[in-house]
């Protein structure tokens, strides 16, 4: 089997490795030739563009920051389906809006290219250990015979539904992220404004109730001031403007997203773009003008 696989950022370069050690071969593409230099240390093949990336390959992998990028990279000039042979299939592990996954998916029928969305969550980190989890909207078919595959990039891969679904599903993990987030950032930051050590009370909660994946994950990150990013502020706020597309388009309400987007939107007001998700406790640190951070 063929795979092409188009972006190596910093979540596709890890994923593309992964594959590579799991055997399979690889003809990679990115804008940044560093990137691509660095997989094809790791065995790949490089490719002059998308569309030499994807010819003669079985599928197609994408791995691209937003909406406008994967319609480019697959519908533009020296794209995917300039050279995409029919019956291949096209997996886009991009996090964009599913309005736009079902539009490349009708421009990948009309050349005979099956099409998977499949978002990830997770990460740098899991992007590097391959435990990604992967949500996949499509005909099912289509993700059973991609399955195995996919677990070489992530610890679990769901079927959602029809083309679409899997990013429907990625922004509600975006949601639920974010306003984890902003949750524990204004707990310790009332913490600390009350004169309590936030380390302990981060400790005293984390085995009841308020547990999460994203408390351990973030909790630590912000009581040491480490906002080196695993999951970059910007990529949060483009999250979370698709699903606000999404929800007005749908006709659901969603005003905590509407919330936390304003409070990264002033994070990135203030050059903080960049940092990692977990900075979102600098917005309530201005706010009570404390430092919960040690």
């Amino acid at each position: 089997m063929t795979i092409a696989f188009v972006g190596l950022g910093i979540m596709g370069k890890p994923m593309a490795k992964n594959l590579l050690k799991a055997g399979y071969q690889l003809k990679v593409y990115d804008v940044v030739a560093q990137a691509v230099q660095e997989v094809v240390a790791a065995g790949a093949k490089a490719a002059t563009s998308s569309a030499d990336a994807a010819k003669d390959a079985d599928i197609i992998v994408t791995m691209l920051p937003n909406s406008p990028h994967v319609k480019t990279v697959v519908m533009g000039e020296n794209g995917v389906l300039e050279a995409a042979k029919s019956g291949s299939m096209l997996i886009d592990m991009s996090s964009i809006s599913p309005i736009i996954s079902q539009e490349v998916g009708a421009a990948c029928a009309a050349k005979g290219v099956r099409m998977l969305d499949a978002p990830v969550s997770g990460g740098e980190p899991k992007a590097i250990d391959g435990t990604l989890a992967i949500m996949v909207g499509g005909v099912e078919a289509d993700f059973e015979e991609a399955k195995d595959l996919l677990l070489k990039m992530g610890a679990s891969a769901v079927y959602c539904g029809n083309l679409g679904a899997g990013n429907v599903t990625k922004l509600s993990n975006q949601i639920i992220v974010a306003l984890n987030i902003a949750a524990v950032s204004e707990a310790l930051t009332l913490a600390t404004k009350a004169g309590v050590d936030p380390e302990k009370v981060y400790q005293a909660i984390r085995g009841g109730l308020a547990g999460s994946t994203v408390l351990d994950a973030k909790a630590p990150m912000m009581l040491a001031g480490n906002f080196k990013p695993g999951f970059r502020i910007e990529l949060h706020i483009k999250d979370l403007l698709n699903v606000m597309d999404t929800a007005h388009e749908v006709g659901s309400p969603a005003p905590l997203t509407a919330q936390v987007l304003e409070m990264m939107e002033w994070l990135k007001a203030g050059g903080k773009q960049t940092n990692d998700h977990s900075g979102l406790v600098e917005y309530y640190e201005n706010l009570a003008n404390v430092k919960v951070r040690s």
